[in-house]
């Protein structure tokens, strides 16, 4: 889902942003700049203080007049990728069975269409396996492999197989082309000539259901029909005429109920969320006790104009309601344009994203360890002010992402890409915060029904589900945008992977560390507090959409219908029972007083904005 973010351009001449009470925003003389906020493509969370770095003093006067500029651009570049790593794709194993309302269906054409998987020999030895479409007449294929009998495979004689076939196909596969008549009279002149089963190949490198006509009667069909693409076709055809004996064996294997990767990914997710909250918590209580500090020892000095520097971004009412036309609009644009140059450029997006992301996560971490790399800087052209730690950590994750965009198609890509997607998510949560449990409300209810509309609402308009095509890659010869986590199926007979989309993982994210945040600075124990509850309501919001997906047969999973009611119901009855209701839906944090701080009202401020 898309998050637009009202931002202000700080301003190189105002000092650090510091709230102390719930009425008055006070800063510090211009001179002294907390929670520095690091230049775009250097974004560093040792600024921070928190569990990751220790909070960074520095001096205005090393920033240069170029701050402005490169404040504007990293703001720029922030609501491109959330505009990216915010949609919600719906979590997903793949479908094998489709119910297509719109295909006719009449007694003995009826089937749904399943894939069917057809496993070849050449000369007794196993060779490749094709994976076909099932027709909607005829029998049903088995579904164990065991109960599937390998049978000799012969070419139609006709090849379109619109007469019956001169040759002897007794117990035989029929392997025919598409085209010249009906699919049912292919398959009856077939089972006239005694074959066991038709395999239909097509003109097309595609798949296509075979249905039957509207004034048909002769479907009284008692073998399996399967369609192949074009590619399968001709591989088989040269097995036949380059090799003695060829034969196959039909089957279609349903899915387990429970794949070890959907506990992998939930357990992704969770984490994920935990560690972020941790992360935005820690930071903020630290960044208080530092800023009370350090109005307590420059209590005389408060300049008369309100800063807008910051180190995070709060989402406003507005930007949450806005986010469901733009959010719309992306993914319709994604939909009409999805092909393999459109995957490339989200690769390339996608990559920058992740390097942001990896940076950001490592200079974190590493600030602790390295704290005089961290705290060095160099001024670099363009860019401004990096640490040395910025600049030793970036060649690797620009390396990193660079290797994973190359082999994003080999096997085990798929970890490179959890790698990237999860830091980035860190770093976003980490920066972008929900002011209040009001904001929250709002963000969370259009991405219900954002989420809703273009997986269930949206086939009623384009026939097909615009958010399911869009996060598989569909017509682009990918597999699938790169904004996703996922996990191979290791159990999985059809293989395939489970994912889930960036956005289920942040807009919650966003609530749970918002409760995080305001238990800490409230002093409240894990019990007494809400991060617990709405820790546990997320993971079971995720955890029931996992059971709707194997309930549906794979079919894919709006994740947030599931787990905004979970989340943000269990936060919004809690804290009406508890009498927080009020001060979380408007202000967002408890009451803090400065005794030590005569605030003064500023000429420019807004009325005494509330926070």
């Amino acid at each position: 889902m898309l998050v637009i973010l009202d931002v202000k351009v700080p301003n190189a001449n105002d000092g650090a942003t510091t709230m102390c009470t719930r009425h008055r925003r006070i800063r510090l003389k211009p001179s002294i700049s907390i929670l520095y906020f690091v230049p775009p493509a250097t974004v560093s969370l040792s600024s921070c203080s928190g569990i990751f770095g220790d909070v960074q003093w520095r001096s205005r006067t090393q920033e240069g007049d170029s701050m402005d500029l490169l404040n504007l651009t990293f703001v720029i570049s922030l609501a491109a990728l959330l505009s990216l790593v915010c949609c919600s794709y719906p979590v997903s194993a793949g479908d094998i069975v489709h119910h297509d309302a719109l295909a006719p269906k009449k007694p003995g054409c009826e089937n749904d269409f399943i894939l069917v998987k057809v496993q070849t020999w050449v000369n007794g030895e196993e060779d490749a396996e094709f994976v076909g479409v099932g027709a909607r007449f005829g029998t049903v294929i088995v579904s164990k492999e065991k109960n599937a009998n390998q049978t000799r495979l012969s070419l139609s004689d006709p090849r379109d197989c619109c007469k019956p076939p001169k040759n002897k196909l007794v117990g035989d596969v029929i392997m025919v082309d598409r085209g010249g008549c009906k699919f049912t009279e292919k398959a009856n002149n077939a089972e006239g000539a005694g074959a066991s089963a038709i395999l239909i190949i097509n003109n097309q490198k595609e798949l296509y259901k075979m249905v039957c006509e509207p004034d048909e009667t002769d479907l009284d069909i008692h073998i399996p029909a399967v369609m192949l693409p074009q590619d399968a076709g001709v591989t088989l055809e040269k097995m036949l005429l380059t090799n003695d004996s060829v034969s196959v064996q039909l089957y279609s294997p349903k899915r387990p109920l429970v794949d070890i990767a959907e506990v992998f990914l939930w357990l992704m997710a969770v984490g994920t969320i935990l560690c972020a909250s941790y992360w935005s918590a820690w930071s903020a209580r630290e960044a208080a006790t530092e800023q009370d500090k350090l109005l307590k020892d420059a209590a005389e000095e408060f300049p008369n104009r309100r800063s807008d520097i910051s180190s995070v971004v709060d989402i406003s009412t507005t930007t949450a309601v806005l986010f469901v036309v733009i959010a719309s609009c992306f993914l319709v644009l994604l939909y009409k344009l999805m092909s393999y140059w459109f995957i490339e450029l989200l690769v390339v997006l996608f990559c920058i994203g992740g390097v942001e992301g990896l940076q950001t996560c490592l200079v974190a971490l590493l600030s602790r360890y390295f704290m005089r790399a961290a705290e060095s800087f160099i001024k670099v052209p363009v860019l401004g002010a990096i640490s040395y730690l910025t600049l030793a950590v970036s060649p690797l994750c620009i390396t990193f992402a660079v290797v994973w965009a190359v082999y994003r198609n080999t096997t085990y890509a798929w970890i490179g890409q959890d790698i990237l997607g999860i830091a980035l998510i860190l770093t976003v949560l980490q920066i972008v915060h929900v002011p209040n449990l009001k904001v929250g409300t709002v963000l969370l209810s259009c991405g219900f029904l954002y989420d809703i509309f273009w997986v269930f609402v949206s086939k009623k308009l384009f026939h097909e589900s615009v958010m399911i095509v869009v996060a598989r890659g569909d017509k682009s010869g990918e597999d699938g945008i790169p904004m996703l986590l996922k996990i191979p199926r290791l159990f999985d007979p059809w293989g395939g992977y489970s994912i889930i989309g960036f956005g289920d993982i942040l807009l919650p994210g966003l609530l749970v560390a918002f409760a995080i945040r305001y238990d800490w600075l409230a002093n409240k124990s894990l019990r007494a507090g809400y991060f617990l509850y709405a820790m546990l309501a997320y993971g079971l919001g995720l955890l029931i959409t996992y059971v709707a997906l194997n309930l549906m047969d794979g079919h894919g999973q709006p994740a947030l219908l599931y787990i905004v009611p979970f989340t943000l119901g269990t936060f919004l009855a809690l804290g009406k029972m508890r009498g927080d209701l009020t001060v979380l839906w408007t202000q967002g944090q408890p009451e803090r007083h400065c005794t030590h701080v005569h605030l003064q009202q500023s000429d420019e401020a807004d009325g005494g904005e509330e926070r």
